[in-house]
């Protein structure tokens, strides 16, 4: 028996199945925390502390990612239903 059935196979693009990042760190992530960072350096003119608080969001946010891509939406559910979780 084979395990393809003729008619029944289509071929799936890798950019459908892979979650969208942006230099390594999912992109809405990336784009809160950039604009975050961006508000504080040019904003309040903490340019410092601006460029320390993206490069730290984002070197967390990478090594988070490359664990798991979908660490956001994880986290946000969970934040979502911890009390359904408790025991």
């Amino acid at each position: 028996m084979s395990a393809h059935l003729e008619g029944f196979e289509v071929p799936l693009h890798r950019a459908l199945a892979e979650p969208i990042l942006l230099a390594g760190a999912p992109r809405s992530v990336a784009i809160l925390n950039g604009t975050v960072a961006a508000a504080l350096g040019l904003g309040l003119q903490l340019w410092i502390a601006g460029l320390v608080l993206w490069l730290a969001g984002h070197t967390l946010c990478v090594f988070a990612a490359k664990r798991d891509p979908q660490f956001g939406q994880v986290l946000a559910r969970h934040l979502r239903q911890k009390g359904f979780l408790s025991c």
